[in-house]
């Protein structure tokens, strides 16, 4: 009897825990890294910096961090052509876009603590490898981060925060859930903190059919870090991330495909060493990706096309050293410098399976770059109403050239609870391996891609900060992107391409009380020239309620004006209804259900592959 009487108030006491955690969910007043990396109050950055938390996450009860994303950041889009899995090459989803930028131009940049993540040739990170059993939190800067992250970061950057314990102790999960179309997805993690010893395993098992046939997806993978504090000043951590998956695509209903399967592996590994002292912090980081790629196009059987008689395969690698130190050499003041070293490159080639050719390659490319860069960012606190800031990056690429990149804002507080933001920043992109060196239209004489970004941002927490809100207006324009057009009879890669994109971003999160939570996101964007897979107009309206034992959540999703082509010009609109709920049936088991797409709408984000209608899954969760 004492013993269940026990349980039941440590229950109610995580349940009360919980419900204030997920209330500060979509809090606008966050502690983050991405902005200058170390850990710095949201309110003294010039730019905007919106955060999702390991709550929000792990009510998604989805193995992929992405679909999040796309529901709770405004101006964020990610492509999606079923109910699990991206894929790559020919049919793949998964292109992030942020205002217009990114797609699969390599314009957005992903990270994990802070170091980059994208394929060596193809420049552009792999979606697929981007699970939320490693995610504490995500930071999504919108808007050019290239001053502190370099290349691709030109659009903005999502930074995977991973996981750690923070309390002596250990905590074990595991998360299974099964759903339409023979989807199965699985995922455990072990986390353990003894003194200033930190560790961290997860693995996770996820597949599923598919909504059509030659649909399926099936996916493996692993994550491990340590970290020791061996001072109260000086602390080192390891990690290595792995994920294996195999993927099929049925092409779009107008050419269907035979035999277009994928084999897929990535690889993730750093090191990293911290300091932090009262006046002066930083951190010297060493990483390591690379990827091993088996692609067969496929054929279509209707169009009397027959089986390839070749394979393309590529291998891939990304090797950085970051280093960068914080300083405060008077009061308000914080200076920042810090230098990054990039090699990148792999090499590409086709196998042929079949014919007189049988056994023999041939080489498409083998190819390294290095980019080298150093950087200051300066920051000032007046008075504590307003913060300036001012970074210089200077950036070599050793084929591209030099670029210097600028960035001015500052962070204005005002009286109630208000403040305002100016930004004034260059983003750029040099050319990627493919578009250099593979395939017909390569051009080795391409110039970087360069924009800026002007922004203005008003946000204010009112009603004992129950009521939060924020609005920004932006302006981008570039003149030297990289597009396809013809040059002496023939069709080539050029710096030719223009961008004027405007737009507004809005949300709002409101604690109506204890239990309940309503957050929106709206972002209109207007783009001189369109592009593919930015939409118009986005928004998002969610409610959620948790006391006790239960926490519910829904929400609505509009998308409108979502070009799927440009020649024809196609546009899309839609909306989706989601639910999902769980229910604590002890303090180890929680049981939990997801309903995506509950209205059957019929849409498409990506031209010719339908997404599935209603979706069901349903799981339970362990801890302990």
């Amino acid at each position: 009897m004492l013993l269940g009487m026990a349980l039941w108030r440590v229950q109610t006491i995580d349940a009360q825990v919980d419900t204030v955690i997920a209330s500060r969910s979509l809090n606008l007043n966050e502690l983050v890294v991405t902005g200058v990396r170390q850990e710095t109050d949201v309110r003294h950055l010039p730019m905007t910096v919106s955060v999702v938390n390991r709550l929000k996450i792990e009510h998604q009860h989805h193995p992929s961090l992405l679909p999040m994303l796309t529901e709770q950041v405004p101006g964020l889009f990610i492509t999606s052509r079923g109910l699990m899995g991206y894929g790559i090459s020919g049919g793949s989803a998964g292109n992030i876009s942020l205002r217009g930028l990114g797609g699969s131009a390599a314009r957005m940049m992903v990270l994990i603590d802070g170091h980059p993540q994208y394929m060596g040739i193809m420049g552009h990170p792999i979606s697929d490898a981007h699970q939320s059993m490693m995610a504490e939190r995500v930071e999504v800067l919108r808007g050019p981060a290239s001053v502190l992250y370099g290349s691709n970061a030109m659009g903005g950057v999502i930074n995977i925060v991973t996981r750690k314990m923070q309390e002596d102790g250990v905590r074990t999960q595991a998360n299974i859930g099964y759903g339409s179309y023979n989807t199965f997805q699985s995922e455990v993690t072990n986390r353990i903190r003894k003194g200033r010893f930190t560790s961290m395993v997860g693995i996770s098992y996820n597949r599923t059919d598919g909504h059509r046939e030659n649909m399926d997806f099936q996916q493996y993978g692993g994550y491990a870090k340590v970290g020791y504090e061996w001072s109260d000043h000086w602390k080192v951590g390891a990690d290595v991330n792995l994920t294996q998956f195999k993927a099929s695509q049925p092409g779009s209903l107008e050419e269907p495909l035979q035999d277009a399967d994928q084999r897929i592996t990535r690889g993730m590994a750093s090191v990293v060493v911290e300091n932090k002292y009262d006046a002066t912090s930083g951190s010297l980081s060493l990483f390591y990706n690379w990827g091993r790629h088996k692609i067969n196009d496929g054929y279509n059987a209707l169009a009397g096309e027959t089986p390839l008689d070749y394979r393309f395969h590529s291998s891939d690698e990304m090797a950085g050293i970051s280093w960068f130190q914080s300083f405060q050499p008077f009061e308000g003041n914080r200076i920042t410098v810090g230098a990054d070293w990039y090699r990148f490159g792999g090499k590409a080639w086709n196998k042929f399976v079949a014919g007189k050719k049988a056994g023999e390659e041939a080489e498409i490319v083998d190819k390294s770059q290095n980019e080298i860069a150093g950087y200051v960012d300066i920051r000032q606190h007046f008075d504590d109403w307003v913060t300036l800031n001012a970074g210089l990056r200077v950036d070599n690429h050793d084929q591209a050239g030099t670029e210097w990149i600028p960035q001015l804002g500052a962070s204005i507080h005002l009286p109630k609870n208000a403040e305002v933001k100016l930004t004034a920043s260059r983003g750029f992109r040099y050319p990627i391996i493919r578009e250099m060196f593979m395939w017909g239209v390569a051009n080795p004489e391409l110039e970087a891609e360069s924009i800026w970004n002007y922004e203005v941002a008003f946000s204010q927490r009112l009603m004992d900060d129950r009521l939060e809100y924020g609005i920004n207006l932006f302006y981008i324009h570039g003149d030297n992107m990289i597009a396809v057009a013809p040059v002496d009879g023939r069709m080539m890669n050029v710096n030719t391409g223009k961008i004027r994109n405007k737009g507004i971003e809005m949300q709002a999160s409101y604690r109506i009380s204890p239990s309940w939570m309503l957050d929106v996101n709206y972002s209109y964007l207007d783009m001189e020239n369109p592009v593919i897979a930015s939409p118009e107009h986005k928004g998002y309206g969610g409610l959620s309620f948790h006391k006790g034992r239960w926490q519910l959540s829904t929400g609505v999703q509009y998308v409108g004006g979502l070009y799927k082509s440009l020649n024809p010009e196609e546009k899309e609109d839609y909306v989706l209804w989601n639910v999902k709920g769980s229910y604590r049936v002890s303090r180890f088991l929680d049981i939990w259900m997801r309903g995506e797409n509950l209205l059957a709408q019929s849409y498409e984000i990506m031209d010719g592959y339908p997404m599935p209608k209603a979706t069901l899954m349903g799981g339970v969760r362990l801890q302990f």
